[in-house]
């Protein structure tokens, strides 16, 4: 029962410390402390400490020498880099996937996925399109990756998708309501292509769809660089990203 206790807390400060980071409660260079964290988030030092450990391990913390975490620094072609990783991941799943079969009960899921981001990009006179898109594209994405049924890819690319400016969503605009991005649409329309793909066993198409998918993220990150201070306001996530 402790056990249990103290991965539930664990879990917990992952989870705060990291939300705390990616919101812009942090700012670059600050020095992070397991006194000042637990007292700030109410959580005690020892799942403080297994956080930061974790999070170092992720690569979004780095260790301080007189003692202590900070956020790591990124520079734009370390971001770059991970985003184009992430696709190399995610190819490499879709045509393993493709190339051994699927499960029918995977299939359907990943295909209620699909129909969920239609309905949701249907026209509407009063919800934004993004409201809740980006929790459907991380499922549409985290079911992907478990596709081919490798645990090691899976591993994988859930850690490589834990730095913000990787993830499928990451930087995604919210244009006004009832507006679908064009970026959205072309983004589903792979979607759908990549599942296809898979269906028809055809990995090489898979892969290579998969690929140019991310780099829809890649894109995204280049024009939102560009927006200086109001893209910082708007995306607090970049104060990790060096121009």
């Amino acid at each position: 029962m402790s056990y249990n206790k103290d991965a539930a807390q664990t879990v917990r400060a992952l989870a705060a410390i990291r939300d705390l980071i990616l919101r812009g409660g942090v700012e670059p260079g600050e020095r992070l402390s397991e006194p000042g964290l637990a007292e700030k988030l109410g959580i005690s030092r020892t799942p403080i400490r297994a956080a930061l450990a974790r999070l170092e391990q992720e690569g979004l913390l780095e260790r301080v020498p007189t003692g202590g975490h900070m956020p790591r620094r990124f520079t734009l072609e370390e971001a770059i880099d991970a985003i184009e990783l992430r696709g190399v991941l995610e190819g490499t799943a879709a045509r393993l996937a493709a190339e051994r079969g699927v499960e029918p009960r995977r299939m359907l899921a990943i295909n209620r996925v699909l129909e969920a981001i239609d309905a949701l990009m249907a026209p509407s006179p009063t919800n934004s399109p993004l409201d809740h898109y980006m929790a459907l594209n991380a499922e549409f994405h985290a079911l992907l990756s478990g596709l081919s049924g490798s645990e090691t890819i899976e591993r994988e690319i859930d850690r490589i998708t834990r730095l913000p400016f990787a993830a499928p969503s990451a930087f995604l605009e919210r244009p006004g309501a009832s507006v679908v991005p064009h970026s959205l649409v072309l983004a589903q329309a792979q979607h759908r292509a990549l599942v296809e793909a898979i269906s028809l066993r055809e990995g090489a198409r898979a892969e290579a769809v998969a690929r140019e998918h991310a780099r829809l993220a890649r894109r995204n990150l280049e024009q939102v660089m560009e927006g200086g201070d109001e893209a910082l306001r708007r995306f607090p996530a970049l104060a990790l990203v060096a121009g």
